[in-house]
C-alpha cells in the first residue's frame, strides 16, 4: 500500500511539472487510466466511477479512487445523491470535486450550476457563498461541501444558502468536525496561526457536530438532520458525518 501511494505522489508531482494544468484536467480520466490499469480487481468498487479496484491508493486520512481521484466523502457524496433520489431540478454545487463534476455536468436530469469563488476547482460561475448574485427559491438541491470552514462570515452565508434553495429542497453540508464546542477566534489571521488553530492555512473554524447544526437552525433550515455514516472498506468510505437540512 505504501508503495503505490509513493508512486502516486511521484507521478502526480511529474504531472504537475509536466503537463500543463488545463490539458491535465481536460484528460485526467485517460493520464489515470494508464497508472491505473495494474489496479483493475474486485475486490473493492468506486461509487463515482464503477470501476473494480484492487486496492484503493492511501492518501494522508484518506483512500483515493486510482482510476477517477475521487476522495472517500465523494464517494459516498454521490452515493448519497443516488440512494436518496436527490439528483432533479436545479442543482447548486460549491468547489465540486472533478470526479463528480464530471457526472453531474453531463447528467440530463439536472440543471447544474458549479462555482468556485477562488478559481481552485474547475466550474462555470464564481460565486459569493455570502452574497450569491442570484434570485431566491431557485435550487433544489445544494452541495456545500469543505466550504464553511473557510469563511469567515458563515451565518451570512448559510442565510443566502437557505435563501436561494427552495422550499422543501435540500442542502448537504459537511465539514471537519471536533468534539466539544465550535472553536473559532477571529484575531487568528496568518495561514501559520490557522494551520495551527483549526488544522489548515485557510480555515478560519473547526465546528462541533451540534454547533454547526444550531447555526444552519438559526439561518433558517427547518430541520437539519444529522447522519453519521460508518467505513466501509469495499467502497472505500472512512467514518463520517454529514448534515442534511431542509427549508
Amino acid at each position: 500500500m505504501l508503495y503505490f501511494s509513493g508512486m502516486y505522489q511521484l507521478l502526480k508531482k511529474a504531472a504537475y511539472t509536466l503537463v500543463p494544468k488545463k490539458l491535465l484536467f481536460e484528460h485526467e480520466v485517460f493520464f489515470r487510466s494508464i497508472f491505473a490499469f495494474h489496479l483493475r480487481g474486485k475486490n473493492h468498487e468506486c461509487t463515482v466511477c464503477g470501476k473494480g479496484i484492487k486496492r484503493f491508493i492511501k492518501i494522508p486520512a484518506d483512500l483515493l479512487c486510482p482510476f477517477c481521484g475521487s476522495r472517500s466523502r465523494t464517494r459516498r457524496l454521490y452515493s448519497l445523491l443516488h440512494s436518496n433520489n436527490l439528483l432533479h431540478g436545479k442543482v447548486l454545487h460549491f468547489s465540486p470535486s472533478r470526479s463528480v463534476y464530471r457526472l453531474l455536468k453531463k447528467n440530463p436530469s439536472i440543471t447544474y450550476f458549479s462555482t468556485d469563488y477562488e478559481a481552485e476547482f474547475i466550474a462555470e460561475h464564481k460565486y459569493d457563498i455570502t452574497q450569491i448574485p442570484l434570485g431566491a427559491n431557485i435550487f433544489d438541491l445544494i452541495i456545500c461541501y469543505h466550504i464553511l470552514e473557510h469563511i469567515e462570515d458563515d451565518r451570512k452565508a448559510m442565510t443566502e444558502l437557505h435563501r436561494v434553495l427552495k422550499s422543501n429542497g435540500t442542502c448537504i453540508i459537511q465539514t471537519p468536525f471536533k468534539t466539544g464546542k465550535t472553536f473559532e477566534d477571529a484575531s487568528i489571521k496568518t495561514p501559520k496561526a490557522r494551520l495551527k488553530a483549526f488544522g489548515q492555512e485557510d480555515h478560519v473554524r473547526v465546528y462541533s457536530v451540534a454547533g454547526l447544526q444550531e447555526r444552519l437552525k438559526e439561518s433558517g433550515f427547518k430541520n437539519v438532520e444529522i447522519n453519521t455514516f460508518p467505513e466501509n472498506e469495499r467502497y472505500g468510505f472512512v467514518e463520517e458525518t454529514i448534515l442534511i437540512s431542509k427549508k
